[in-house]
């Protein structure tokens, strides 16, 4: 069968070419290709340590592969100016990037000014109301539940409108209701045209949202595969072997 033409970079919001990130000389990631077009919306599913926060902090420019290449919207994302690269993602981690001696209001107009948004009030406002936080904007962070401080957190990654959000288990720490807001709030900027990988646990918050689904294990891409006929439970079921087949490899 003859392959499909590979799209003119340009096409690509996210372009990696056999990444490599070691810590010493254990690899989190092994080779890893990957290819997003603008406007695509990938779920990352695989085990715990299977290497997918490394692979987000890559994508972000916060750490640097050991080899391989990755660019970003066309641009080379370890030699063009990363800074302007950064202005373009939004990132949510496990790290909350929040600063718990200011308030809500505090940390979200930093941020604001960071990316020198246009009309910073107007933006942190609307973001504090997004996340169900406007009455909380004057309250230290330190005080905030974890459900409250991860709300907070998704308002920070999402404060500038990224063109790429690179979301790390968004729906963790979230109750019913929140899930619903934050699920709304993707589909508003996937209809925008956004582009988003989103890595979780919580397959079933997640169903839908995708339009491809990959599977990472020891740092090596071991599913990658259309979602649009994925429900739920196969969902759950890729999870389920990625997780079986780590366990019975066991420790490295």
């Amino acid at each position: 069968m003859i392959a499909a033409p590979t799209p003119p970079d340009g096409e690509h919001a996210i372009c990696a070419r056999a990444l490599v990130r070691t810590f010493g000389e254990l690899p989190a990631l092994d080779r890893i290709d990957l290819t997003v077009r603008r406007g695509s919306w990938l779920l990352l599913l695989g085990p715990n340590g299977a290497g997918k926060s490394t692979l987000l902090r890559v994508l972000a420019t916060l750490l640097r592969p050991t080899s391989g290449t990755l660019r970003l919207f066309g641009e080379e994302a370890t030699r063009s100016d990363r800074r302007s690269l950064r202005r373009r993602v939004g990132l949510l981690s496990h790290q909350t990037y929040l600063y718990e001696t200011l308030t809500a209001e505090e940390n979200l107009s930093f941020y604001a000014r960071l990316y020198d948004l246009p009309r910073p009030e107007v933006s942190v406002r609307a973001s504090l109301a997004s996340a169900g936080l406007s009455d909380r904007a004057p309250d230290l962070v330190r005080t905030f539940s974890r459900g409250m401080k991860q709300r907070l957190a998704i308002a920070r990654a999402l404060l500038h409108d990224p063109d790429l959000l690179l979301l790390d288990e968004p729906f963790s720490g979230l109750d019913r209701a929140s899930t619903t807001r934050l699920r709304d709030r993707l589909r508003e900027a996937r209809a925008a045209g956004r582009t988003c990988v989103l890595a979780t646990h919580d397959v079933a918050s997640a169903a839908g949202l995708a339009d491809r689904v990959i599977v990472i294990d020891a740092g090596r891409t071991v599913e990658d595969r259309p979602a649009a006929a994925l429900t739920g439970k196969d969902l759950e079921d890729l999870l389920a072997g990625a997780v079986r087949e780590a366990g019975t490899r066991g420790p490295a």
